[in-house]
């Protein structure tokens, strides 16, 4: 079994995070931050960023954002622009709270729509590029459908019983925070093409054929609206976890996106 690397916390204004080192603790190296989904945390990711660590020789981070994992709680209900908060406010502080300067981003689900935020909205210098599974642009029908039979699942299934296994006290911050922000009516407006539209960095946009919470227009939306260089990636016999459903075709994918990017770095100053 993967012997993971020790849990560490770091202290931002917003609260506590949980989150794993993998790797050298090199800042002169470009740092993968890892962004989970609406339902992960830390542990969900299980052993595919150590994979991508070993395929691409960068240090990672991975962490559970506030309300998930051991991080601190969040206050209930989350508002619709939860994911900007986690964009633009705690994902800068962590960073500067644990001395990252150049990164690259690896959003899923949830997360890949806070990759598409962070890298839209005046992002810092030192972001390289993007790599997001699963992004969300906007709702869709079938997003929609999904998040409705999660929402029986936690009601009358054992769905929290699993969730609690990973997310302990914060389960139904974890839960609700996202379930019950997606099922808003208000969240029907939600829409960042106009951020996805300001990105200039390159950008690896990565779905599955199967994907039951999106259709293939969320990666299309991203190759047609941003400025930068889009790669596409679409895998057959894929769902909406695509480290999951095909995690060598994922991890070789970002390796070279990566190595890429580090091909085009400017020297490191001192």
């Amino acid at each position: 079994m993967m012997q993971f690397a020790e849990m560490q916390f770091a202290q931002i204004p917003g609260g506590r995070i949980e989150y794993r080192w993998i790797g050298p603790q090199d800042m002169d190296m470009p740092v993968l931050v890892f962004l989970h989904e609406g339902l992960g945390c830390v542990a969900m990711w299980r052993d595919f960023p150590d994979s991508v660590a070993a395929a691409t020789g960068l240090p990672v981070l991975v962490y559970s954002r506030i309300g998930y994992g051991a991080s601190s709680p969040c206050a209930l209900p989350r508002p619709i622009t939860y994911m900007h908060d986690d964009a633009l406010i705690h994902l800068p502080h962590l960073l500067a709270a644990l001395g990252i300067r150049c990164h690259i981003l690896i959003g899923h689900s949830d997360g890949a729509s806070i990759a598409l935020i962070h890298a839209g909205s005046n992002p810092p210098p030192d972001l390289l590029g993007i790599a997001v599974m699963a992004p969300h642009s906007y709702g869709e029908a079938v997003s929609f459908g999904s998040i409705q039979a999660a929402h029986a699942a936690y009601a009358t299934g054992d769905l929290r019983a699993r969730l609690a296994k990973y997310h302990g006290d914060n389960v139904d911050c974890a839960f609700r925070g996202w379930c019950d922000s997606w099922l808003n009516p208000d969240f029907g407006h939600w829409n960042i093409e106009a951020e996805v539209a300001r990105i200039t960095l390159p950008v690896l946009a990565i779905q599955g054929e199967g994907d039951e919470y999106g259709t293939l227009r969320q990666i299309e939306t991203i190759k047609t609206l941003a400025k930068g260089r889009v790669e596409t990636l679409v895998l057959p016999q894929c769902g909406h976890s695509p480290h999951k459903d095909q995690p060598e075709a994922v991890c070789q994918a970002i390796a070279g996106f990566t190595a890429a990017l580090r091909r085009g770095m400017p020297p490191q100053g001192n």
